[in-house]
């Protein structure tokens, strides 16, 4: 945990050096839930925000034991072999009784674990809807600002709500198993609809054929549901981890596609879109640490409840009473 006392602008300019381990204390600050660090993080950012934003924002979801991690890894060497760096931000499941993240995607890329030009930050959802962290656009700034030039947000599983890392990342990858019965293998319409691409792993051994035929059904249920980008055709292949295979060309294509998003001012547009929706969530959610830490709202919630519970106020009705406690 950072010290209270950590000063943020001789920490901002350890982060801009590339200091890993004043990166990793940066991230810890801004992920820090504790009232007298919110200051120190906000001056951090506030510091390093106009050194950010140059990098690629790579999205990856998938159910669990698609092979989201092992992918990661496959990819994140290949962008190293290109000279860049590669910055992960892995979301893991919560312990129920501590709250951590359980660690186990930076044990499945050992390969970018033991990497000087990769930097894997494993986070707890710790609750958090959408398969992410709170605070992972805010980590996102700073391995931006720390000179990171591909940025990977993997997200903790997949459900309608896995939808919000693609809107906070340039491309967004939907990783699917191969021979999952029906083409849409129960995954809600909105995730595939957010798709840039949709991978098949584990396209190897036993499992190629099924690859095979799994890929021919998405392609067709594409056939019926918008793309995210208008210009944009969503490809469907596959691919495996394990052998190499096809990874170097889905990582061509993810630099192809982010080239004309950034051409034609579309990647632009969808950034500050991005930026205006986090100020809108980051709003919704002070306001109601707000409403938590007030003490006439405090003093009026439990008959309030107990009022809704046995239906004699609507809670329409309710939630505009405690609201309006925070103006008095």
């Amino acid at each position: 945990m950072p010290s209270a006392s950590a000063n943020p602008e001789q920490l901002a300019d350890q982060v801009l050096a590339g200091d890993r381990r004043a990166l990793a204390r940066a991230i810890t600050l801004v992920e820090s839930s504790r009232s007298e660090h919110r200051m120190a993080a906000e001056q951090l950012l506030t510091r390093l925000a106009s050194h950010a934003g140059e990098s690629r924002r790579l999205g990856i979801t998938g159910a669990p034991g698609v092979g989201k991690s092992t992918f990661i890894n496959a990819l994140g060497v290949i962008v190293i072999a290109e000279k860049c760096k590669v910055a992960v931000l892995s979301v893991d499941p919560s312990s129920q009784l501590t709250g951590g993240s359980i660690l186990g995607d930076k044990t499945r890329m050992q390969e970018l674990a033991r990497n000087n030009a990769a930097f894997v930050r494993p986070s707890p959802a710790g609750g958090t809807l959408g398969g992410v962290h709170r605070r992972t656009r805010e980590a996102m700034l700073l391995v931006e600002a720390a000179g990171y030039d591909v940025i990977i947000v993997e997200t903790v599983g997949i459900g309608q709500s896995e939808t919000e890392v693609a809107g906070m990342t340039d491309v967004f990858l939907l990783l699917m198993q191969p021979g999952g019965g029906d083409e849409l293998q129960g995954i809600k319409r909105g995730v595939i609809e957010m798709a840039d691409f949709i991978l098949v792993t584990k396209a190897d051994g036993e499992l190629h054929s099924a690859a095979q035929k799994t890929v021919a059904g998405y392609a067709n249920a594409l056939r019926y549901l918008r793309a995210r980008s208008g210009n944009w055709q969503v490809p469907v292949q596959t691919c495996s981890a394990l052998t190499g295979e096809g990874i170097a060309a889905i990582w061509q294509q993810v630099c192809d596609y982010h080239d004309a998003l950034q051409a034609d001012g579309e990647l632009a547009a969808r950034r500050a879109e991005q930026s205006r929706n986090w100020l809108w969530a980051e709003l919704s959610a002070c306001l109601l640490a707000s409403l938590r830490e007030n003490t006439a709202v405090n003093a009026l919630l439990p008959e309030i409840e107990r009022r809704v519970e046995q239906g004699e106020l609507a809670p329409t009705v309710a939630a505009r009473q405690l609201l309006a406690q925070l103006g008095k």
